[in-house]
């Protein structure tokens, strides 16, 4: 579990990761930093300036603003000199039944989840296309795929965003740039936060229903998003790749 110290896998490669505070984001920013690579770290959570450091930028941004994803890009270009990793990892969930929900609740699942993957790919990708390499990097659920009463909203977005996975992945190869995705199981990390007293401890439960057993740390879905980012994934292309105990391939008992 511990490769974080694969040493130059992407030394002198810059990446921008979305939702870079904490969690899986945050995660990714370790191991990709300690892997070599030079880093944007986005969030709209201030505490991502706590990461600054050699290597790493901090930017404080919303993801779902047009803005945002070309200050992340530019800011690459400016502090590094170059672009070439995109994490699409910022994600947010609300639990209401279709009938209880508001347009705003609607509409701001899908501004983070999949117009801010829009956004930023579409950023990033102007800017690879010169250099003829690259890759993007979405983090999606097994809400890929699967769902459950109450997160309609989620699943939506997550459904959308294997489907804009698969179609960039089409237009983006030409170009030498390579479009994946992770389906992540639940992972201990706080975006739970907002519904339960103890985001984390209720991903833990959640886990338990999955055939592995438990929830996956942070850095177990970084270590899959930072292969599909290496050149070690060279023939992957549109794939989602399943992160998540083996929940996906199991009927509930």
């Amino acid at each position: 579990m511990h490769m974080n110290n694969i040493p130059g896998v992407f030394a002198g490669r810059v990446a921008i990761v979305t939702g870079a505070a904490s969690g899986i984001g945050r995660a990714t920013v370790d191991v990709l930093h300690a892997r070599g690579a030079s880093i944007i770290a986005e969030d709209s959570d201030p505490e991502v300036n706590g990461l600054a450091q050699p290597g790493i930028f901090p930017l404080v941004a919303d993801v779902a603003e047009e803005s945002s994803a070309r200050t992340a890009v530019a800011a690459a270009i400016e502090q590094f000199g170059q672009l070439d990793v995109l994490v699409n990892n910022a994600g947010i969930i609300i639990n209401k039944l279709v009938v209880d929900m508001t347009l705003d609740d609607w509409d701001r699942i899908f501004a983070v989840n999949i117009r801010g993957v829009f956004l930023h790919s579409r950023e990033a990708i102007r800017a690879m296309i010169p250099n003829r390499r690259g890759a993007i990097v979405n983090v999606g659920s097994y809400a890929c795929f699967q769902t459950f009463p109450s997160i309609a909203a989620y699943a939506s977005s997550k459904g959308a965003l294997a489907q804009f996975t698969r179609t960039l992945a089409v237009e983006a190869i030409e170009h030498g740039i390579r479009v994946n995705a992770v389906g992540s199981g639940d992972t201990v990390t706080n975006i739970l936060n907002h519904i339960h007293e103890n985001g984390p401890s209720a991903l833990a439960d959640y886990g338990r229903s999955a055939p592995i057993g438990r929830a996956a740390q942070p850095e177990e879905i970084a270590n899959v998003i930072a292969f599909l980012a290496s050149d070690q994934a060279s023939f992957m292309v549109g794939s989602i790749a399943m992160a998540d105990g083996g929940k996906s391939v199991v009927l509930p008992a």
